[in-house]
């Protein structure tokens, strides 16, 4: 039997990652072609956004124009078509290519997901870490009520509660905006510009606006982290807690490894190979509360532009930003899932 196991070819990393990288256009098909679909129940784009605004002779021509007068399953093949390509079209309220709009909104959207990465992961981590080593004792109990009430609180709530008190009552950060308009129009002047403000700002030298654009991200990059950082602190406290008893610990504490050793080298590290795997899935988290954060700030990024565009029922707009979306979450899983199993041999098909 143990030979027959031996012989039996064992699948590598290669045809893993091949696996997993190929699950990403079934997933991306499935989400946008529901998209499609769930925004055709209330009817086509243009009437939606425009229908009190034209006359029908106007809408007709509109509707032609934009071919919403063809059948559903004709929209729908030019809408994948346009999927595939990267041909996402234009805005049915105000005529923007939808490339435009994401080259012009997507790194703000980028910087504030990663502003929130940095504080989940300086605020979920070593909280979690505590409230193992204090299991089922006082600090562990308040940490885990702190880690229900940031996943359970609604990110806006948060965000108008950490207006309120930072700005408003103390007055120590703004209250809206990624920067001040000076530095917004110093950095918009520069001859190569990212969109990403901070690396703008490094790039000019001024440490004026790199100290502006980081006081301006503190407040939404809280309330958009605390809302990961509450799933990172349970993670990581129910893994330690699990290697803490594991048997390799059990045997290293025997045989006399000092308790901080253990804990800082032996059992926080394969406590951590979760943590790598939910990274991914959290996007799509940090994506949905980027919609109400950026509202909450007046942060301009895709989730502010999509809030805008939902109002305004421009459908064309909205099932192209959410497509984009889901090619993102997608690509970040199979990305993190690749780093997971690189780190983690155990991790293969």
């Amino acid at each position: 039997m143990r030979s027959a196991d031996l012989r039996r070819p064992v699948p590598g990393l290669a045809r893993y990652l091949t696996v997993r990288f190929l699950l990403i256009f079934p997933t991306v098909f499935a989400l946008v072609t529901a998209v499609f679909f769930l925004m055709r129940l209330t009817g086509d784009p243009v009437t939606n956004a425009l229908g009190d605004r034209l006359t029908p002779e106007q809408l007709r021509q509109r509707l032609h124009q934009a071919g919403y007068d063809r059948p559903l399953l004709v929209q729908y093949l030019e809408f994948l078509k346009g999927v595939a390509t990267g041909d996402l079209g234009r805005t049915a309220t105000d005529n923007r290519s939808i490339a435009d709009l994401l080259g012009s909104y997507g790194t703000a959207t980028l910087e504030l997901a990663v502003y929130a990465l940095v504080i989940a992961l300086i605020v979920g981590l070593p909280l979690g870490r505590l409230a193992a080593y204090y299991r089922d004792r006082a600090p562990d109990v308040v940490l885990r009520l702190f880690a229900i009430l940031a996943y359970a609180t609604p990110v806006f709530f948060v965000g108008l509660l950490l207006k309120l008190v930072f700005s408003v009552w103390l007055d120590w950060f703004p209250v809206a905006g990624r920067a001040s308009t000076g530095v917004q129009l110093q950095l918009a002047h520069r001859s190569s510009v990212t969109g990403i403000f901070l690396l703008d700002a490094l790039r000019s030298g001024d440490g004026a606006a790199v100290l502006d654009v980081l006081h301006h991200a503190v407040l939404p990059s809280v309330a958009l982290g605390l809302l990961v950082a509450g799933i990172f602190l349970r993670l990581v406290r129910t893994n330690l807690i699990g290697t803490l008893s594991a048997g390799y610990v059990t045997a290293a504490r025997s045989r006399g490894v000092p308790e901080r050793r253990l804990r800082d080298r032996h059992a926080t590290r394969p406590a951590l190979v979760p943590v790598i795997t939910l990274l991914g899935l959290q996007v799509a988290g940090l994506l949905g509360g980027a919609v109400l954060t950026e509202t909450t700030f007046e942060w301009k990024g895709l989730g502010f532009e999509l809030a805008h565009y939902l109002t305004a029922r421009d459908f064309v707009a909205v099932q192209a930003l959410v497509a984009v979306f889901a090619v993102v979450v997608a690509v970040t899983n199979f990305l993190v899932d690749a780093v997971a199993a690189l780190v983690d041999p155990r991790v293969r098909y």
